[in-house]
């Protein structure tokens, strides 16, 4: 069993949705959580009480305003104290930097037109380097919604278009763990 622990819900039904699409077979479980202190607290206590034999873990934790090396050597840490196998990704800045990865998705999801011309702009060009991913979408789509955004976009995203590095390091550790 792969076991993903995330520190929002938005991003449990992003990974639910596209899981099943991609991996309709993988046994999966993803856990939410409020914010990232919430998740940060659980980690050890998921760990230490989770007793399924042969699962894996995943913690997807949104960069923010952190220094990415030093927020995954903190959240290593933590884990490694219980099991020293679990994998931590991050998603640089926040998860809607994955959505910008897959503007064509984006474009789908929302019946919006022209959204792919976005990413020929410098600002938008590397998802991973938008500062607030999350309030530039909602420029460009004032009605987004995070829970339902998260839904709508995983129904279209493409595994293999997104250019979000960050994305990409995610689905390649997730890949790695069905095998």
């Amino acid at each position: 069993m792969l076991v993903i622990l995330t520190e929002e819900q938005s991003m449990k039904i992003f990974l639910e949705t596209l899981i099943a699409r991609y991996y309709p077979k993988l046994n999966c479980k993803i856990i939410p959580h409020r914010g990232k202190q919430d998740l940060e607290k659980h980690i050890p206590k998921i760990l230490r009480s989770w007793n399924v034999p042969n699962s894996r873990f995943i913690i997807v934790h949104d960069q923010d305003s952190w220094d990415c090396v030093i927020l995954k050597s903190e959240l290593k840490a933590k884990c490694g104290a219980v099991r020293s196998d679990v994998v931590v990704r991050i998603a640089c800045m926040e998860l809607e930097a994955w959505y910008w990865g897959d503007l064509l998705a984006v474009e789908l999801a929302f019946a919006r037109t022209g959204l792919r011309a976005l990413s020929q702009k410098s600002r938008y060009r590397i998802p991973d380097g938008i500062v607030n991913p999350k309030d530039e979408l909602k420029k460009h789509l004032p009605r987004y919604e995070q829970i339902a955004g998260a839904k709508l976009i995983a129904e279209h995203a493409d595994i293999e278009r997104n250019t979000s590095h960050s994305f990409r390091v995610f689905i390649k550790s997730l890949q790695q763990s069905v095998l």
